[in-house]
């Protein structure tokens, strides 16, 4: 597989090589080896999800407390889906700016969110399938959204996906820059702090 730094720091897109004859297709799509050795870091999962969408869903901008924040493994099994990752983290040198892959079920990437970073993404076809694999259970105590339709982020929504569909969650939650009013938002040093923890691991 081929393993690359997105233009958010501690982000990457991951493209694995399948093998395919008249039975079907083969791929690893995930290896804790070859991703701890792009990211310099260990990764533990300790969950995984799935999500079944309608085109136009969006699911985000959605983060957890560091530490312990929970990182995320994403792919879609089925459909397409334009998954971002947006720096959330104060401080940070690409504090409010996003980075997007798209994932499908044809080159079947997948992108790995660190800790303290925010995600989101938006089905571009009716049962988009995506699933997870994270570093932490959910706790519903220490999630935080923001709105993923935040003009001061200005996710760029395909015009395939139709009309953005939100949850009230979404809809409701704040923008950017009043989430770091409020004191949600984790910073870079808290998050590269964390980070230093889990080299060598």
């Amino acid at each position: 597989m081929q393993i690359r730094e997105l233009n958010v720091p501690d982000s990457y897109e991951i493209t694995p090589k399948q093998f395919g004859d008249d039975r079907g297709v083969f791929l690893e799509w995930y290896r804790f080896d070859k991703l701890e050795e792009a990211t310099g870091r260990s990764i533990k999962l300790a969950q995984s999800n799935t999500s079944v969408s309608k085109r136009g869903s969006v699911r985000g901008i959605h983060f957890a407390d560091i530490p312990i924040g929970q990182a995320k493994y994403v792919t879609a099994t089925r459909g397409a889906v334009l998954d971002y990752v947006i720096d959330i983290r104060v401080g940070s040198p690409t504090f409010g700016q996003w980075d997007s892959v798209l994932l499908d079920d044809t080159d079947r990437k997948a992108i790995f969110i660190s800790e303290g970073l925010g995600h989101c993404f938006v089905a571009l076809t009716d049962d988009a399938t995506v699933s997870y694999l994270v570093t932490d259970v959910y706790r519903p105590d220490r999630e935080h959204g923001i709105n993923p339709l935040d003009e001061r982020i200005g996710l760029v929504i395909p015009p395939e996906a139709g009309t953005p569909l939100l949850s009230p969650k979404d809809t409701e939650a704040p923008g950017l820059d009043e989430a770091a009013a409020a004191g949600l938002l984790p910073t870079w040093d808290d998050a590269r702090a964390f980070y230093a923890t889990l080299k060598g691991n």
